[in-house]
């Protein structure tokens, strides 16, 4: 469970953190928002999708297609892919709106993540003799706020999209030893839409740098091969030790490209 409370002087002053040894905290998510700056990184990694959130889209990373689970995520904690999402990278921390502040943000951290301890215990300082930030603090603090900077431009880039009428469903079919699963909910990049596009229109996604995100989301659909997959490959703890398990996993699975024209993705 993740309980981000605001960090405070009252509440963390006698305590200290420690950065996470793996990311197990993960392992629930299928779906993790990310930002234009780490588009093609992420392209290269895993799917990219929009995902529809009250009457908006956003641009999201996929890391599964079942519900609460991360094929990203290997035995021990293990990251799988050659890029780890910047939403996961500051934790325990996170930066969330402040409340009442529309375009404030201020630092969290998941106060369940059991990483924090006591002052006595090693870990890192949340504070300086000042009262600000630590010196352990303030790197990750500058990097959640540039991440949430770029967030703000994802999103006008992702409403031009929206907006262009060029966003689409994505039906993709699971295709199991049991029975075939239409996964919804998801939406691509049309790119016949895109091509056709007039010039005005075409002029405003490039003025708002909505063209990267689109051609971006396109390349990134090769990667559905990645997540089929992993999931064939996690699905092996069942029948085999974890070690061997590991053994079997591969340094990177960049080279694994290729996606069905029909968008079914075979699960045996």
């Amino acid at each position: 469970m993740v309980q981000f409370v605001p960090v405070s002087r009252e509440r963390h002053s006698g305590k200290k953190w420690r950065l996470a040894d793996s990311y197990s905290f993960t392992a629930r998510d299928a779906l993790v928002p990310i930002v234009a700056a780490e588009l093609f990184r992420v392209a290269l990694a895993m799917p990219i999708a929009f995902v529809e959130h009250s009457g908006r889209y956003q641009l999201m990373a996929m890391l599964s297609f079942t519900p609460g689970r991360n094929m990203m995520v290997g035995p021990g904690g293990r990251w799988l892919g050659s890029h780890i999402p910047a939403w996961y990278r500051g934790y325990p921390f996170h930066l969330l709106p402040r409340e009442g502040g529309a375009d404030e943000a201020i630092l969290c951290i998941d106060e369940d993540s059991k990483l924090i301890v006591d002052g006595v215990d090693a870990g890192e300082d949340f504070f300086d003799a000042d009262g600000g930030p630590s010196q352990a603090v303030r790197p990750i603090l500058d990097m959640l706020s540039e991440i949430e900077r770029n967030r703000k431009a994802t999103r006008l880039a992702v409403s031009a999209l929206s907006e262009a009428g060029i966003i689409q469903p994505w039906p993709i079919k699971l295709k199991t030893a049991q029975a075939e699963q239409a996964i919804t909910g998801l939406h691509r990049i049309d790119e016949t839409a895109l091509n056709k596009l007039g010039d005005d229109a075409f002029l405003k996604l490039r003025k708002t740098a909505a063209l990267p995100l689109a051609y971006g989301q396109l390349l990134s659909m090769g990667q559905v091969r990645v997540l089929e997959y992993l999931a064939k490959l996690q699905a092996a703890p069942a029948q085999k030790p974890a070690q061997n398990v590991l053994a079997m996993l591969p340094e990177s699975i960049d080279s694994l490209f290729g996606m069905a024209e029909d968008d079914t993705v075979k699960f045996k």
